[in-house]
């Protein structure tokens, strides 16, 4: 269900993109419709004006883009803060370190059990946590504690899960800012074509520019965001694979029958016998 899930997100996240890609070629192509009437020739006779080229620094290009470079930039660093905190949760060390599966193990060999639970209470982690949960459920039976063991497991999954997402929504809706900064590239542009004509081509360029960077900012972040997000997402699974297969060798053999009704853990049971149950019957009023 999980992967399923994961798998019609993707589906979705890729025809946005399509339809965006389809927007910003039908923008570009506005563009170089209206390209020829920048390069009208000059009357004849006269020699045309040299253009002087400038080197503009980054910082320029930037703020040439306009106001969506704003959010653009906050989305930039939000991709390097979830790509390394992802990173650093998808990790082996940081899922199931090697000191708690060798503790958890040689408290599981001497059958102390009760240690074992506070050894993983007193040393948080993924694999502590779901051993934790699991050792807690085997007074209850095999059943109950392979079900609990599942939703632990699912549970820490989801957690990094939810994280790596983020990306692939930095990745759908940079490029949408983007195109909000061409949309709004190109209305100054025929604002001024339609006031001025091409009478100062100086402002019409500086309106196009603004276009032509904002597309660009959107997809350079757009582009390492789907990147990275499919990386970690293939990254967690390995990891979550490793971390399964460590609880699950703690629990084969478990003696369930010599646990049975057991409370290895400190969770409190809500659930008791009724108060009616060995005592004197009490008239409870029927709902007409």
């Amino acid at each position: 269900m999980h992967t399923s899930h994961i798998h019609s997100f993707s589906t979705g996240m890729k025809a946005r993109l399509g339809r965006l890609l389809i927007c910003a070629t039908l923008v570009m192509g506005a563009l170089q419709m209206t390209a020829p009437l920048l390069c009208a020739q000059t009357p004849e006779g006269t020699e045309a004006p040299k253009v002087r080229v400038e080197q503009s620094s980054l910082w320029d290009e930037i703020k040439h883009g306009g106001w969506v470079m704003i959010p653009i930039g906050v989305c930039s660093v939000a991709l390097i803060w979830l790509t390394v905190d992802s990173w650093m949760r998808c990790s082996k060390n940081r899922l199931a370190p090697d000191a708690h599966v060798a503790g958890v193990r040689d408290l599981f060999r001497l059958g102390d059990y009760v240690g074992a639970y506070q050894f993983c209470k007193n040393n948080p982690s993924p694999f502590c946590d779901v051993s934790r949960v699991s050792l807690s459920f085997v007074g209850d039976g095999q059943q109950a504690t392979e079900d609990a063991m599942a939703s632990e497991l699912h549970r820490a999954s989801s957690q990094i899960q939810t994280r790596i997402n983020y990306l692939s929504v930095l990745g759908v809706c940079t490029p949408m800012i983007g195109l909000v900064g061409t949309v709004t590239g190109m209305i100054k542009a025929f604002k001024v074509l339609g006031n001025e004509g091409i009478g100062d081509p100086s402002k019409l360029s500086a309106a196009i520019g603004e276009v032509l960077v904002a597309t660009a900012a959107g997809l350079f972040i757009a582009i390492p965001a789907f990147f990275f997000f499919y990386m970690l997402r293939n990254r967690l699974l390995g990891t979550m694979h490793y971390l399964t297969d460590a609880v699950v060798s703690l629990f084969r053999k478990m003696p369930f029958d010599h646990l049975k009704d057991c409370h290895v853990g400190e969770e409190e049971f809500f659930a008791a016998i009724p108060n009616w149950v060995g005592g004197e019957e009490v008239d409870h009023p029927v709902a007409a």
